[in-house]
């Protein structure tokens, strides 16, 4: 199924079944979500995906670095709902919330020893190699929260091993682009056709029981057995950090909804705020726009239906 974010009508049948927040609501009914990220070598990713989020969840944690959690409490006052958790208390937030996503910021290196034996906690938190961190982190929690609703994206994607995916009551979701797509599954991609990308994301999303949402000019959104083909945006999506809004955006629906529909409502928003944009500011927009619009984009296209 393809869609055109230049047109509202594609994305109707998915805004039809978004949760909306009832009226008689209390906060924490509406999502919470834990957000892991960052690294001494890269802030702003992870708070562009804590940002956005906390424009739809009713609470976001968020657990990082020391040098992470100085720049999140200076930027505090953005925030309309924001804690710092200690990444000693990671494994009792992933409890406590309803999504998760880990890797915004987070680094990658070359695996010199590709095994992930589970290992304690305390062990993981004692690490200095910062990739091996996100490795064996992203393992430990897929491992022992099989029911959480987990998103992995950039640096914990690029460290993991797809079968890190399988057997799991809520599939994960993972955002790559076509280069950490192929680092991931060890195939090509980069330079097939728009038909056969769609075989191979939907031939891996359903040989690892997870939901791929793979990044390029169209995204491509499968669960193995339907395929969504998202066009539209422009070049201003080109920007670093785009991609990290993508997730916080996805993990913040995935709190509550399905998630092929936390997919593809996200991508269709997003590239349908660069289009909105690009008439007042053409193709200089930043990440802090897009933050700004993207829940205005919502509004409008609930309000259409």
């Amino acid at each position: 199924m393809y869609l055109q974010s230049s047109n509202s009508k594609d994305i109707k049948p998915f805004l039809e079944k978004v949760y909306i927040p009832p009226a008689n609501s209390h906060k924490g009914q509406n999502g919470k979500v834990l957000i892991i990220g960052g690294s001494k070598l890269f802030h702003a990713a992870s708070l562009w995906a804590a940002e956005i989020t906390s424009h739809f969840a009713d609470m976001v944690h968020y657990a990082s670095t020391r040098e992470n959690e100085s720049v999140f409490l200076a930027l505090k006052t953005m925030f309309r709902n924001g804690i710092v958790v200690e990444q000693s208390q990671i494994p009792n937030y992933v409890a406590e919330d309803d999504a998760i996503l880990i890797g915004p910021g987070m680094v990658r290196s070359e695996i010199r020893n590709p095994k992930s034996e589970i290992i304690k906690f305390t062990d993981i938190l004692a690490l200095k190699d910062e990739a091996a961190f996100s490795r064996l982190l992203t393992h430990y929690l897929l491992k022992n929260f099989p029911e959480k609703k987990f998103v992995i994206d950039a640096g914990a994607l690029q460290m993991m091993n797809p079968d890190f995916l399988k057997s799991r009551k809520n599939p994960v979701i993972i955002t790559p682009h076509q280069v950490e797509f192929e680092r991931l599954f060890k195939t090509k991609i980069t330079d097939l056709s728009v038909e056969e990308k769609q075989k191979k994301v939907q031939k891996y999303a359903k040989e690892y029981e997870c939901v791929i949402m793979m990044k390029a000019v169209v995204d491509i959104i499968s669960d193995g057995d339907e395929v969504y083909v998202v066009k539209g945006g422009n070049q201003g999506l080109t920007k670093g950090g785009t991609g990290d809004i993508l997730a916080g955006l996805t993990v913040s629906l995935y709190a509550k909804n399905d998630p092929i529909t936390s997919c593809v409502i996200s991508s269709f928003i997003e590239k349908k705020c660069a289009e909105e944009l690009e008439k007042e500011k053409r193709y200089w927009f930043n990440n802090h726009d897009l933050i700004e619009n993207i829940p205005a984009i919502l509004k409008n296209l609930l309000d259409a239906i």
